[in-house]
């Protein structure tokens, strides 16, 4: 059976529930959707995830998978282990950043309440697909090698960074972006990923960070609207060494 149908349909459902999610009884509001200003963020996601789903079963994308890894095969001999740590370095310096004053456009409980969002689509996207697609490692591995999880990790970052600091400085996004393509081209160097599982992870985490953004007054309005009432409550990233998550603590 082919594999191109069902992603197909994974991508129109997915494009179909954002949609139907801002959908609007004013005709005003329903063609402000498709605006120019409202598709254009797309444009880069779009053509990383295209290229990276095409790369599943396209013959010529497999192909320059192929070549580039022969290419890492023959002329690197050890493997570096920065993109353990740099997957999680944009999205920890919006935290460092507002730790030393400079601050962003969201504060700690929103900008936390975003993180938190994007994460979990992120998550949910990158482990779904593996699940789906299982595409054999570079290295033989494990057959979960499609998209990269620590691309997406690390593009959800940086558009996180850019988001929160592009109103201070667009090279903070800048510069956010290069750590997390340096991550990409880490996992291809130490020989983990195809460049279209990159590229897909690339898309899935700048994606999953751009919906967090559309989303989160909802989320705030729906879910935090009665925080207020609870004394002491607070959200904080936690990382144990293995794992990295979301924590809340509340005294009611």
């Amino acid at each position: 059976m082919s594999f191109r149908l069902p992603l197909v349909l994974i991508v129109i459902l997915c494009l179909h529930s954002i949609l139907r999610g801002q959908e609007s009884t004013v005709d005003t509001t329903r063609s402000k959707l498709f605006s120019v200003e409202k598709i254009k963020p797309l444009i880069l996601p779009g053509i990383l995830l295209t290229y990276g789903f095409a790369g599943i079963e396209n013959p010529h994308l497999q192909e320059f998978d192929r070549q580039v890894r022969e290419e890492v095969i023959e002329h690197i001999d050890e493997r570096a282990t920065i993109d353990d740590f740099s997957q999680y370095a944009p999205f920890v310096s919006v935290y460092a950043l507002n730790a030393l004053g400079i601050k962003g456009k969201h504060n700690f409980k929103d900008r936390t309440v975003i993180l938190a969002t994007s994460y979990l689509l992120m998550s949910v996207s990158v482990s779904s697909l593996k699940l789906i697609a299982k595409v054999g490692r570079p290295d033989k591995s494990s057959n979960n090698s499609f998209p990269s999880g620590h691309t997406a990790t690390a593009f959800m970052g940086a558009e996180f960074l850019y988001q929160e600091y592009k109103d201070v400085s667009v090279w903070y996004g800048i510069a956010g972006y290069a750590v997390a393509a340096g991550t990409g081209i880490y996992r291809i160097y130490n020989n983990r990923h195809w460049v279209t599982d990159v590229a897909a992870g690339a898309g899935i985490g700048i994606l999953s960070t751009k919906i967090a953004y559309w989303i989160n007054p909802y989320i705030t309005d729906k879910l935090f609207k009665k925080q207020d009432k609870i004394s002491g409550a607070t959200l904080y990233p936690f990382y144990n060494g293995k794992q990295l998550g979301i924590g809340f603590a509340a005294n009611l």
